[in-house]
Order: structure tokens, then C-alpha cells, then sequence
């Protein structure tokens, strides 16, 4: 059956994709698995497919102006999609072609039915399934019907769903090819899907079945209900049985049609379970083959079950490797640290290096194994309760595997060895020198690092940053730095518990220290409306500020235009240029190093694209008025004094031991305002030596650029630690590594980094469990006090941010990048954030009521919508 146009399935194997697409490929490898049956065919190659473009008139142009819309363009891609198509249907197929195809057929049976189905280059990917997105024709009858749709196949390539697709993933259409799979039609007397991991939860233990009477493809299409059944070692656990009225069949002359199903046959299951179990084992046998978790269309015929396709499951999360079988559950990273976008894998890798406990990776994104904790009764209730404070919903989460009692297995506690321990240290005293001989000793650390780094370069330099990743551990972790930040927490807890429980107010804290000092990511925000004080006298320097933004902004992923030279240069020639470029320059010596999802060395940082900031100072000029930063820090310490006037006289005039509570009250405020600001410190002098470590490491990949070893400074990014270390020693790359590594991490950004998983896989999502807010509210964590209405913004980039006073931002999450745009709205509602993340953090130092952790409130949220945030109780209402 081989040839140049056809290849028989069984002459086929998964490395063949790009002569027989996806589809294709994975039969060829399914018909060498023992034990499983495929239907007998062939696959049209790709070959055939570029010898009938190269045929179609016009069709490169065409071509050209699909490349030339967005993805959102629907009516654009609509138009041009059905040309496209039109163009590839108008080839007459080619003599040499249709007369492989007919042979072929002569083999499998001229006269017998086939089903005749796309098979894409791009489609069944480990990374996207394009499940659906092209064309499949069932019980087709004859040599002359399967050319047709062969034909049709082919122009499916362009169908509008899979044009939009391709566009969102990234994938050049012209890097697309169409290979066909026939296939002899079977009789089936039930069809359906089988996912070899539950699709829900993610569990890899579990098996989900959906199952139909006749053809699969009117379950596919949503024609008819299924039935749906969930095995795990080898038992059904759960069946839901579908009302089945009506089912697809094949017809005698081609085609298929909808025929009604017998009343007394309707509410039988389509599968008994040993057959669902049956099929279960045999799904196993596949991922087992393909090494990852799979999507299996099934046909069952006589009791046998008949494989007429296997994908790639791609929208798992997937499952942090261990190095044992036993039972994990991991945590997020990236939702204590407001940064759940995927990190590659140099910033990965550093931050594991870095971080004070093990750190494993899973989609670019970072997890800490919490099962010794949840394992030890008396870990255990710390852990519950300082997570279920930071972020209830993993709090709920975890909670919910440990009732289950069958994931983690209680270890009991060992007792301490050795004599007992000494007394408790002495509390911190209220001393602001504390803080500031702290500050002066993360700086001065700083320092002597950037000295000692400046004339390193090659093995060298690798070995003086791997030597300072403890120091900066022990930085981030330093014993004289964790009892003042724990003491200003504290101190707000205090509070609150006791303000709510003498005086009935809840939040009461959040007032009380607004404006607090030495919080160096509130003064961050403050000191760009004095960059934009700076600025706004100068016309000159305004507009072109403007022409920079109207060019669309920085891109935000890649050095290069928008860097340093691009945007201060253009100022010198200005009136007002030089006061314009030396207060920028002043805010980027004591801010630069930081930037959109900063924990990630290789994020671009301020310093290296001064652009971002742009939108953010034009922002500024346009919402307000000259001297703002101060006033605005003038009216938060006025609002933190009044308050703390007003509760402090409300407490002295308590009967009970009312002056008692005032005094205690004073001294916590105080205790408060003198160290709550420090706790965004220690991340600040991290982000300050990582910034370091990015500049010393991009001059030496300049060097490797220069030297023929990397293609570009940025291929860095793509490398673990570890490898780069070997790189620039070896100076011999992987080239093929890196460019794996960047289809990886592009395919990682459309994954939802789940905040609990289990090493099976399994997604556990936690809830409020409160029935106390409004019906329809969405509910989250009350971090910041008070309640506002206003604009919903929706904002998932900030540097496309148009804000206006008084509105509400709603985004993902928030870091210290996103500060400036709090001077501006009213309220905060983010999806991720507990009550020490930043969002929080600076939302109660700006008096912004705030509401964080609201699952999907960016999809549930419109942008535009009329709000009310009530960040007192947590919950946001939606207005009519």
C-alpha cells in the first residue's frame, strides 16, 4: 500500500508526523500495541496535501492577510477562512494522487464504507490537542465519495475554529500541513471518549468514561447525552446513567442519520462495568505507550472495543516529579508570592536555589510539598492556620485532604530528644532603630555583593553567584529580621481581635496604619507621582512621553526597543529633557530592579525597559495634581491619627477597665506603625541582589552570543542554573533544548496553576464555606476595610492600564509592580492574594477597601460594570 501519497496505518509510527499529522501518527503506533485492535487503513501524506496547495490559485496571498489578523477578528477570519477553503476544494485532485488513493481502497475493499478524517500536523501535540477543529466524514461509500472528502479534509485545515486556534497558540499557518486518515467504518454498537485521567479533578488514578449507543460522533457533536462513568483500580466509583432517546447510525447508501431508540432501552447503560473496567485497562496499556496522560475515541463491536483515536490530554496541570511512589500534596508558590504566570526556567531554578525550603517545579510554576505538616498532628495545626489566614481557600483545601483520611497518613509526633528547651526569647522592643539597622544591614549586604560581582566573568562568575545563594537565603531568613516582621503582624492582629471584641469594629488595624513608615513599596508608588511632578511642566517632554505610548507600549517579555537608550536618549534633545531624565533616572536607581512578576529573574525589570513606566507616569500627570505624593501620604497619616484619637477615647470611655484597654491599645498602634511597613523590605533587598545577579549573568551571555555558542543573550532564560553553569564552562549548548524549552513555556502560559495538588494529579479546590453575603455576591477574603462603588476595570497587564479616579481595579493578582496604579482607584479585587500579599498589604496602607482571593473574578466581572466592594466582609456585589 506504500507510496509517495499513501502510507498503509501499519507502515506508520509516532515519528511520522509531519508526513501523516497527528491523528494519523498515533494509529500508526496504536497498530503495533499489543491487545489493541485499530480499524484497517491508510493515511493520505502530507505530500499529497503541498502538491494540491501549490496548485491553488492565489492562495499564498490569501495567506498573507490570514497572518495579518488577530485572533479576535472573528468576522475577518470568518471571510477569509471560507476562501481559503473554497481555494483548496476548487483543486481537482491530481491523476497520480486519486490513483494511490484508489488502489488503496482496492485493498481494504473498493465497495466498503469508510470513514475519512483530518489529520493536522499541528493537531494531537502534547502541548494542543486541536481537538475538533477540523473535519471528519463518516460511512463514506465509494472511490469517487472518499476523494471528495478527502478534498474537503484538506480545506478543513482553514475552518474558522481551527485558523483562531492556530492564532492563539502561535503556530504560523503556513508551517501546517494535511495528512487524511481512511479507515474502514465500523458497526458500533456503542461509542464514546475515554480519559485516561479525570479531566475535573486531574487525578491520574482516576478514569473517565463517557459512552453512548451507535456512533461516537453524535457524543462528540453533543447530539446525545452520555453516560458517564469513573474508575479507579479497577472499580467503577461513579456512573451517571444518560436517558438515551435517540442514537446516530449509518445508512445503507452513505451518510449517516439520527434514529430513535427503543423505550425499554433507553435507560440501560450502554456499558455494563466490566466492560467500562475492560476499557479502562486498555486506556492504561495506551498512556503507558505514549507516556502521558490520554483523550481515546472507542468503538465497542461484538464485545470489542475497536481504538479509532488517542490525543494528548493537554489541559492537565501537571504533577511535580517525585523521587518515591508515596503520596504528595503540594501548595502553590506562586499564590503566597503573587506571581502564578509560568517562570522559566532559569528563574525557577534560581528561586529553588534560593528558597529556605525544597521547591518543586510543575509548568514553570513552583510547589512546596506540605505532607510532613499535614502528616504530624501538631505541625499540623500551624500549618492549617497560617495558611487558612493567608488564603483560606488553601486553607479549605487542605482541610478537605485531611478529612479524608485516606491520602495522608498520620505519623505520630517523635519526642524531642536531648534536655528541654531553654526560655522563650525576649519580645522585640518598639524601637525604630530595630528597623532601620536592619534596612542598613540588607543594603550594605547588597553593596558588597554588587562590588564583588562587577569584575567576575565566566566559571568564575557562576561560582561567586552559587556562593551567594545561601547568604541570600539566610538574608531572606535572617533570625534578627523574622521576630520584627512577625511583631508588627502580630501587633495588627492584636488589634483587630481586640478592637472588634471591646469596640464591635471590625478591621480596625487598617486604618490605624496607613501611611506607616519604611514601607518601601507604598513610597515606590508615591515617588512616580513625584517623577510625575517633574515632568508635567514640560510640554515638549509630555508629548513625547505620549508618542511613546501611542507606539504601543513596551513588550514586555523581550529587551531591546523600549531599553534605557531608546526612551532617555529621546529626552535629551527636549526642553525639559534633562529635569524629565534625571527624575526618571533617580527612581530607577532606587526602583528599577523591580517589575512585573519580579520573583522571576528573568522578567524584564524597569531599569532594563524604563518604557513600562510610561503609561503609568502619563497616568499620573493627566489624575492629578502637582504634589500629590505628598498629600497623599499627609492624608493617610492625618486619617491613621484621628483614628487612632477616636479609639482611644471610645476605649477610655468603656466602664470596665476602659483606660487599662486604651493604654494596651496605644502601645500596640504603636507597636504596628513601628514595624508592619519592614515586612516589604527583605523581598525588596531580594529583588535587589537578584537584579545583580540578571545584570552579571546577561554581560556573560553577551559573551556567549559573541563567542558563536548562543544564538541570542536571551537563550539564558531556557536553562536551569545548573546548565547554564556547565554552558559556560563547556561552552558547547543544546540548541535543541532551549528551543523545547520555549514551545514548552509558551504552552504553560494557557495552564491554570491550581493552589493545591496532589501527586495524583488531583486539583482540590477549596472554598468560604460562609452563607453570610448577598445572593448573587462574590465571595473572597476581606483584606483592606471599608467599602467603595465604583467602575470595574479589568486589568491583566500593567502596562496597558487607563485608569481613572475613583475606579476599581480587578486583576489576577498584584506585586509591588502594580503599586502606581493604586494611587489612582478607589478599590482592589484580585483572584489570587491573602492578607499579608501585596495587594493587601499596600491596599490597607493606601486605604483602598479591597476583597482578594475572588475565584474567576476577572471572567465573572465585567470590565466597565458598576461595583461594590465591601472589603470590611468580603464580598463584591455586582450593580445593576
Amino acid at each position: 500500500m506504500s507510496g509517495r501519497y499513501v502510507r498503509g496505518l501499519r507502515e506508520v509510527d509516532p515519528t511520522q508526523r509531519e508526513l501523516v499529522g497527528g491523528k494519523g501518527a498515533h494509529l500508526g503506533g496504536l497498530t503495533r500495541l499489543d491487545g489493541v485492535r485499530v480499524p484497517a487503513g491508510f493515511c493520505v501524506t502530507t505530500d499529497a496535501f503541498r502538491r494540491v496547495t501549490a496548485l491553488a490559485p492565489g492562495l499564498d496571498g490569501q495567506l498573507d492577510r490570514l497572518a495579518r489578523l488577530a485572533p479576535t477578528d472573528r468576522a475577518a477570519i470568518d471571510v477569509l477562512s471560507a476562501q481559503l477553503r473554497r481555494t483548496i476544494e476548487g483543486v481537482t485532485v491530481p491523476d497520480d494522487v486519486a490513483t494511490e488513493v484508489t488502489r488503496a481502497l482496492e485493498t481494504l475493499g473498493e465497495h466498503g464504507r469508510y470513514a475519512v478524517r483530518s489529520s493536522a500536523t499541528a493537531e494531537d501535540l502534547p502541548t494542543a490537542s486541536f481537538a475538533g477543529q477540523q473535519d471528519s466524514y463518516l460511512n463514506v461509500v465509494g472511490p469517487a465519495a472518499v476523494l471528495r472528502q478527502i478534498s474537503r479534509c484538506w480545506g478543513s485545515l482553514f475552518t474558522a475554529r481551527a485558523v483562531t486556534y492556530r492564532q492563539r497558540n502561535g503556530i504560523d499557518h503556513r508551517r501546517v500541513a494535511m495528512a487524511v486518515v481512511v479507515q474502514r467504518m465500523v458497526p458500533a454498537g456503542a461509542a464514546g471518549v475515554l480519559f485516561t485521567a479525570d479531566p475535573v479533578t486531574g487525578n491520574r488514578r482516576v478514569s473517565f468514561v463517557e459512552a453512548g449507543l451507535g456512533l461516537g460522533e453524535a457524543l462528540i457533536s453533543g447530539l446525545v447525552d452520555a453516560d458517564v462513568f469513573r474508575v479507579r483500580d479497577d472499580r467503577v466509583v461513579a456512573r451517571t446513567i444518560a436517558a438515551k432517546r435517540h442514537a446516530l447510525r449509518t445508512t445503507t447508501t452513505g451518510g449517516t442519520r439520527v434514529v430513535a431508540i427503543d423505550p425499554q432501552r433507553q435507560d440501560q447503560p450502554a456499558l455494563t462495568d466490566p466492560q467500562v473496567v475492560r476499557l479502562a485497562r486498555l486506556g492504561r496499556r495506551i498512556e503507558a505507550h505514549f507516556g502521558q496522560p490520554q483523550d481515546v475515541e472507542w468503538c465497542l463491536v461484538d464485545d470489542d472495543f475497536q481504538i479509532v483515536q488517542t490525543r494528548p490530554v493537554t489541559t492537565l496541570f501537571p504533577v511535580p516529579v517525585a523521587d518515591d511512589t508515596d503520596n504528595h500534596v503540594y501548595v502553590s508558590v506562586g499564590h503566597q508570592q503573587m506571581m502564578t504566570d509560568p517562570m522559566k526556567p532559569l528563574g525557577y531554578s534560581m528561586y529553588q536555589l534560593i528558597a529556605a525550603r525544597p521547591m518543586y517545579e510543575a509548568a514553570g510554576r513552583l510547589f512546596a510539598d506540605v505532607t510532613p505538616e499535614l502528616a504530624s498532628p501538631t505541625r499540623r495545626a500551624g500549618l492549617l492556620a497560617a495558611l487558612g489566614r493567608s488564603d483560606p481557600l488553601i486553607g479549605d483545601a487542605l482541610r478537605t485532604v485531611v478529612e479524608r483520611g485516606d491520602f495522608v497518613r498520620e505519623v505520630p509526633d517523635e519526642k524531642p530528644a536531648g534536655p528541654p528547651p531553654g526560655p522563650a526569647a525576649p519580645p522585640v522592643e518598639t524601637d525604630p532603630e530595630l528597623v532601620t539597622e536592619l534596612i542598613t544591614r540588607i543594603d550594605d549586604a547588597n553593596a558588597a555583593l554588587r562590588r564583588e560581582i562587577r569584575t567576575k566573568s565566566g566559571p568564575a562568575l557562576l561560582d561567586v553567584i552559587r556562593t551567594d545563594f545561601p547568604r541570600l537565603t539566610r538574608m531572606m531568613i535572617d533570625p534578627r529580621s523574622i521576630p520584627v516582621i512577625m511583631a508588627g503582624m502580630e501587633a495588627v492582629w492584636w488589634l483587630n481581635e481586640h478592637l472588634q471584641e471591646w469596640l464591635g469594629e471590625r478591621n480596625a488595624a487598617d486604618p490605624l496604619t496607613q501611611s506607616v513608615p519604611h514601607n518601601v513599596t507604598s513610597e515606590m508608588g508615591l515617588a512616580l507621582l513625584d517623577v510625575a511632578d517633574a515632568i508635567r511642566p514640560y510640554p515638549e517632554v509630555v508629548a513625547f512621553l505620549s508618542r511613546v505610548a501611542d507606539d504601543g507600549g513596551p513588550d514586555r517579555e523581550h529587551d531591546g526597543p523600549g531599553g534605557p537608550d531608546d526612551l532617555l536618549a529621546g529626552l535629551d534633545q527636549l526642553a525639559g529633557g534633562r529635569e524629565a531624565r534625571v527624575a526618571i533616572v533617580s527612581w530607577l536607581d532606587r526602583y528599577g530592579m523591580r517589575g512585573v512578576g519580579e520573583i522571576d529573574i528573568t522578567r524584564p525589570r524597569w531599569r532594563e525597559r524604563p518604557a513600562m513606566l510610561v503609561p503609568l507616569i502619563l497616568g499620573n500627570i493627566r489624575n492629578f495634581a502637582p504634589g500629590a505624593g505628598g498629600r497623599h501620604f499627609e492624608q493617610g497619616l492625618r486619617t491613621a491619627r484621628d483614628k487612632e484619637r477616636e479609639v482611644l477615647e471610645r476605649l477610655r470611655a468603656l466602664p470596665d477597665g476602659g483606660a487599662d484597654k486604651a493604654d494596651r491599645t496605644k502601645r500596640m498602634i504603636d507597636r504596628a506603625r513601628t514595624f508592619v511597613g519592614y515586612r516589604e523590605y527583605p523581598k525588596y533587598g531580594m529583588v535587589t541582589r537578584t537584579f545583580a545577579y540578571k545584570q552579571a549573568l546577561l554581560a556573560e551571555a553577551d559573551r556567549l552570543v559573541a563567542d558563536g555558542v548562543l544564538r541570542d543573550r536571551e537563550d539564558i532564560w531556557y536553562l536551569t542554573f545548573p546548565e547554564l553553569d556547565e554552558v559556560v564552562r563547556t561552552r558547547r549548548v543544546d540548541d535543541g533544548l532551549i528551543r523545547r524549552r520555549m514551545a514548552e513555556h509558551l504552552s504553560y502560559r494557557a495552564l491554570t496553576p491550581p493552589r493545591v495538588l496532589t501527586s495524583e494529579g488531583e486539583i482540590v479546590a477549596g472554598t468560604y464555606r460562609r452563607d453570610d453575603v448577598p445572593v448573587g455576591a462574590l465571595v473572597g477574603l476581606a483584606v483592606s476595610a471599608g467599602t467603595v462603588e465604583g467602575r470595574a476595570r479589568v486589568v491583566r497587564d500593567v502596562a496597558q492600564a487607563d485608569l481613572e479616579p475613583g475606579d476599581i481595579l480587578v486583576t489576577p493578582y498584584t506585586d509591588p509592580s502594580w503599586t502606581p496604579l493604586f494611587v489612582t482607584v478607589a478599590g482592589l479585587v484580585t483572584e489570587v492574594g491573602g492578607l499579608m500579599t501585596h495587594g493587601a498589604v499596600i491596599a490597607r496602607e493606601y486605604g483602598l477597601p479591597a476583597v482578594v482571593g475572588v475565584v474567576d473574578a476577572t471572567r465573572l466581572i465585567p470590565d466597565g460594570q458598576r461595583i461594590r466592594v465591601h472589603g470590611t466582609d468580603g464580598y463584591v456585589e455586582l450593580l445593576p
